[in-house]
């Protein structure tokens, strides 16, 4: 395990970071931090950092030359045979997380939600600090005491409309966190150093759990990784953290998720180097979708139709929904399936039904592809999804797909539709998107679709490719005729989304209200402007 300190000096860390779009979560200025971080903390913390913040900025690095090196030929593949894809090795799954069917996930800031999917009878609920929380230093802080008091089994919320307080019923969901990814960054907790978000995030709920109140081993959702070498990372992490707070050095449980086009060719590399953690896998089909047009953008043939008329049973996605049940079942762990986005609606009746119409076809589809269970994000689709699994798993089920290396680069032919629509639908949601991060939320609901960071990356960077290949690859108008999308007309379209957003508006809205939308604007621009694709 390499060890090298990683002292940043506040003037590397201001040419390093400062120029970016969206800025780093950093602490307050004035946070004491004797006092405004658990005692003891900063010396659980600083063997940690000086241990892997440098290997952190070495994936950084190579997370971006990757991309680059794709746009010019050197595409993902599947890694050389090893002792991780050629032996017999397998994990032991525990007991208490034999039946997954159905995993909730929600912002870990939200307490009523947390309270709410815990309730829900789900088997499982993933508490996110991620995608779905605005990385915010407020909302993780709040985020982060929301596990705490969720693992202690004492965090409750107040209902306003039946003046009651709501506590966690006793249940025997497994609570699981997602920490924040490899690629972000946090400032101002050790001064003058900027140190790894996941690093900070996992330090601090492994320095404060009550580990003799939990139901069962602390587990944390690995996201967004992007090789298999990445894997060496989180085992160290978990493992330097487990002996620190003098636990058995496999103490610590995980999930991944599989949200990258690189990480799917290397899956079981990825689960044999955490085989002492790891329980499953997760296809993350929102942000693979994202991360399949990143590596493909200088492809005309790789411009996706509209998102929402792309079939949840595409080929790019249907392919790795086989295998990757194979590939966890082969080694005794879960697999489990995706979100799906239409939310359901106790307001609209024709909404719901529709909603959860799609939800049971979606859940069926990934259960006759072999998965164990998915995700949802609301209390109404539990039952529904739950029902659509075979209980308590299919492990021992026949693979439906035996082909060790299927194609995972498909073409999109045949699918969706391509208008202007599309894109104004894209620009719009873009702009939505980041309002609601301004305003302090990670996950938004808009137009019946419960969106967050991977839909607006998705959306960044379909537009991105619409403006690079609009000659090769019509996009059409109402009346049918190919519709040029220059960066002219794509500011254009941003002009005329964010009046009709900004004219919307409540005739009692506060002044800042128009404003923090055309700074959302601004941020969604700019950052397909520089090709900054990221997840931030």
């Amino acid at each position: 395990m390499t060890t090298r300190p990683a002292k940043l000096t506040s003037e590397t860390s201001a040419s390093e970071f400062s120029s970016r779009v969206v800025p780093i979560n950093s602490a307050p200025a004035g946070m004491n931090r004797a006092t405004d971080l658990p005692k003891g903390f900063l010396e659980f913390l600083a063997p940690l950092h000086d241990a892997l913040t440098h290997r952190q900025r070495s994936h950084v690095a190579q997370r971006d030359r990757a991309p680059a090196a794709a746009h010019v030929g050197s595409l993902p593949n599947y890694l050389p045979s090893s002792t991780a894809t050629t032996t017999e090795w397998r994990i032991e799954l525990p007991e208490w997380c034999a039946d997954e069917r159905n995993q909730m996930t929600g912002p870990a800031d939200d307490a009523e939600l947390v309270v709410k999917m815990l309730n829900s009878g789900a088997p499982g609920v993933m508490l996110d600090l991620e995608d779905s929380t605005a990385n915010r230093w407020e909302n993780i802080q709040r985020g982060i005491q929301n596990i705490l008091g969720a693992l202690a089994g004492r965090l409750s919320y107040h209902d306003k409309k039946r003046e009651r307080t709501v506590q966690i019923k006793a249940s025997k969901t497994v609570i699981l966190t997602r920490p924040r990814g490899l690629h972000l960054h946090q400032a101002g907790v050790i001064r003058g150093e900027i140190i790894p978000a996941p690093l900070f995030d996992v330090a601090m709920i492994a320095f404060q759990a009550d580990y003799a109140g939990l139901k069962h081993p602390l587990t944390f959702y690995i996201p967004k990784t992007e090789s298999a070498e990445e894997a060496l990372w989180w085992r160290d992490l978990f493992q330097l953290a487990a002996k620190a707070k003098g636990l058995p050095a496999d103490a610590f449980k995980c999930m991944a998720l599989v949200e990258s086009h690189p990480l799917a060719y290397q899956m079981e590399e990825f689960a044999y180097i955490l085989r002492d953690h790891i329980l499953g896998l997760n296809l993350g089909r929102w942000d693979y979708m994202a991360s399949l047009i990143h590596f493909n953008l200088e492809q005309p043939e790789w411009v996706l139709p509209d998102r929402n008329t792309i079939p949840h049973d595409v080929p790019f996605f249907q392919n790795l929904r086989e295998l990757l049940p194979m590939i966890c079942h082969k080694h005794g762990m879960l697999a489990i399936g995706g979100m799906t986005a239409l939310y359901p609606s106790r307001e609209d009746a024709e909404l719901n039904a529709r909603a959860l119409a799609a939800l049971a076809e979606d859940k069926k589809n990934e259960a006759m592809c072999g998965m164990d269970g998915a995700w949802t994000g609301h209390p109404d689709q539990n039952e529904i999804a739950v029902n659509q699994f075979p209980f308590p798993n299919q492990i021992s089920a026949a693979p439906v797909s035996s082909e060790a290396h299927p194609d995972l680069r498909p073409q999109p032919r045949g699918v969706g539709k391509r208008t202007l629509a599309g894109t104004r639908a894209a620009v719009r949601t873009v702009i939505r998107y980041r309002n609601g991060v301004l305003n302090g939320r990670g996950a938004s609901l808009l137009d019946g679709y419960m969106e967050d960071l991977a839909t607006d990356r998705i959306y960044r960077l379909m537009i991105a490719q619409r403006m690079k290949h609009w000659r090769a690859m019509e996009i059409l108008g109402e009346d049918g005729c190919a519709v040029p999308h220059t960066p002219e007309m794509i500011g254009h379209i941003f002009d005329e989304e964010l009046d009709r957003l900004v004219r919307a508006l409540p005739a009692n809205a506060p002044a800042e209200a128009a404003e923090r939308l055309r700074e959302a604007r601004s941020i969604g621009e700019e950052l397909i402007r520089r090709g900054e694709f990221t997840p931030a």
